[in-house]
């Protein structure tokens, strides 16, 4: 094992306590010092179960993306030193990777139904983020790792600026925290911008995909900002009105098998309930997040700005 893998996996071992620490402050802030959000012991349990085994399952077929990325430095253009600058680099790149990946994950059925767990909860806490689908190594967004790798960063700095980007967002699923300083909200994501991304209310659908830096959802006109008259409404457009963590997880791709096999489809038709955007039907019977904001007239509408700014 090399010395970047035994960091990389020791980071991820090492955030676990933290994230069960800063859960149970928020716990207390909300609870006994009137902070902003919201108690659900049941709501958080399925969150924190469905995280516990996301690490167990996604990190037993973690070999598969693993081999892709090993596989793919053969073919580097140059090999790329291992230096504090280099890991930079590949964050910032690779954070982009993200946006990519979170981006097609919200407008493709398929990566859509592992990533539709995540956003099932109807509240917004630290518990919330551990709440992962159980897949993610089968969606194929993977893939967008591989120009990282040839174009000369090592695949284990690969996955694990990928790994600090996990960590980072997971502060960001919180209403505790109100507003960061000007010049930070300008730069990175933050509590605000995130709570954007998980509103059901039609301005707020299919905004604010960034992993750690806003400035790919401004620089792609993804972003909108949280409005203070208007707080997100959590959850999904047609929620899910269970606890029960194995539908939960299944409920997305029991729709996709049942859609396919309608009788009468082309094949056309088929695939396309595969990988066309959550929502979209062959009869037009259902609505899509784009059929959802030009109803509500939010459709391609200018970023929001926040009351008193």
């Amino acid at each position: 094992m090399s010395v970047n893998e035994i960091i990389t996996v020791k980071a991820t071992l090492m955030a676990i306590p933290v994230f069960f620490l800063a859960i149970a402050v928020e716990i207390l802030a909300v609870r006994f010092l009137r902070q902003r959000g919201s108690l659900n012991a049941k709501d958080d349990g399925v969150s924190i179960f469905m995280g516990l085994f996301s690490v167990v399952i996604n990190g037993t077929a973690a070999f598969l993306t693993l081999g892709m990325l090993l596989w793919a430095q053969q073919y580097q253009v140059v090999v790329l030193p291992m230096t504090f600058a280099v890991l930079v680099a590949c964050f910032v790149l690779d954070d982009l990777r993200y946006y990519l990946h979170h981006r097609i994950a919200h407008r493709c059925r398929w990566p859509w139904a592992m990533h539709i767990i995540h956003h099932s909860s109807q509240r917004f806490s630290l518990a919330v983020a551990l709440r992962q689908g159980w897949t993610k190594h089968f969606t194929g967004t993977t893939f967008l790792k591989v120009p990282l790798v040839l174009i000369g960063f090592d695949p284990l700095m690969v996955i694990f600026c990928g790994a600090l980007n996990a960590i980072y967002q997971f502060f960001l699923h919180t209403e505790t925290i109100d507003k960061m300083p000007r010049w930070f909200e300008a730069t990175f994501n933050t509590p605000s911008h995130h709570r954007v991304h998980h509103g059901k209310n039609p301005q707020y659908l299919d905004r604010n995909y960034a992993g750690t830096l806003i400035i790919w959802d401004k620089l792609f006109g993804t972003f909108a900002a949280e409005d203070a008259n208007d707080r997100p409404n959590y959850g999904l457009v047609k929620d899910l009105e269970t606890y029960n963590p194995f539908r939960i997880f299944a409920h997305e791709y029991i729709g996709i098998v049942k859609d396919v096999a309608t009788r009468g489809l082309s094949v056309k038709q088929r695939l396309l309930y595969i990988l066309a955007p959550p929502g979209w039907s062959h009869d037009g019977s259902r609505l899509s997040s784009q059929d959802i904001k030009r109803a509500a007239g939010v459709l391609d509408a200018p970023a929001s700005t926040p009351a008193g700014e």
